[in-house]
């Protein structure tokens, strides 16, 4: 039971509290109903999810036993079979994408997008520099839009470009900490890491990072309650910075899990919005 625990990466459903974002930043999150049908929206998506985490697992099986830290995946380390892990895949997707169906609105269309390009990811676009980061971004994009179709709040521009521009700064964070642990054979265990020339994943970083500090100010002005929480934007988007280049882990849900002073900021972040929106 415990290695099919560890194949959902239940600690990655944390992103999919993104859902929630249109519905929380709009003050709709209080309306009556609104929070049950929330759920199964965010039930669809950890679901179909975890699917996508299976099958990379699957597919990634023999690379993985030599990489220093995914050697122990249950698919790689053997706890689970490769036949187990596909059905298991297979259950997950068609469960999840079940549950999506049943949401409100235009949902279950972001859903199966979200799983078709994590599947194409998986299969080949995770070997393409560039096009692996937009990927990982695509994610949290489609979580926040998807988010917006089932709870009926269209999600404004500044808050689209917002989030897909963190989204761009945290995957390249990621990547450039992947590079920098694995140093010599990072090209071995990911492909598009050795096509990254030298600076440009650091250039990448602070140019999205940036971009993501106007935006979220711009879209903080909108809403002028929101702007004393710039200052907490950018300390995270800094102590985030901080974190890659010391080596610590660009995975924004270990980040955020693991680094205390980024889970503060991020708490802070949601009682100001609160405070602002719904007191």
């Amino acid at each position: 039971m415990i290695p099919y625990l560890r194949l959902l990466r239940t600690h990655q459903w944390l992103k999919n509290l993104m859902l929630f974002f249109p519905a929380f930043l709009s003050g709709a999150i209080m309306q009556p109903g609104m929070m049950q049908r929330m759920w199964l929206p965010f039930a669809a998506f950890c679901l179909a999810s975890s699917a996508t985490y299976v099958f990379n697992d699957l597919v990634d099986a023999g690379s993985d036993r030599l990489h220093p830290v995914k050697r122990g995946r249950p698919v790689a380390s053997g706890d689970i079979s490769l036949p187990a892990a596909s059905l298991f895949a297979l259950l997950l997707a068609a469960v999840g994408i079940g549950c999506g169906l049943m949401a409100q609105g235009d949902f279950w269309r972001y859903l199966v997008a979200y799983f078709v390009i994590n599947v194409c990811y998986s299969l080949r676009l995770k070997a393409l520099p560039i096009v692996d980061i937009f990927c990982i971004a695509s994610g949290f994009v489609l979580r926040l839009q998807a988010g917006g179709a089932a709870s009926g709040v269209m999600v404004s521009e500044w808050l689209f470009l917002s989030v897909f521009l963190l989204s761009l700064f945290l995957s390249t964070g990621k990547r450039l900490c992947e590079k920098g642990g694995l140093g010599d054979s990072a090209g071995e265990h990911r492909k598009s890491l050795e096509s990254y020339p030298p600076g440009f994943l650091d250039l990448a970083m602070a140019m999205t990072g940036a971009a993501v500090l106007v935006t979220y100010t711009m879209y903080a002005l909108s809403r002028h309650a929101l702007i004393y929480t710039v200052p907490l934007c950018t300390f995270g988007l800094l102590r985030y910075t901080m974190r890659v280049k010391r080596g610590g882990g660009g995975d924004p849900t270990d980040a955020l899990l693991k680094d205390l002073p980024l889970f503060v900021t991020g708490g802070l972040w949601a009682v100001l919005v609160a405070l602002a929106i719904y007191r």
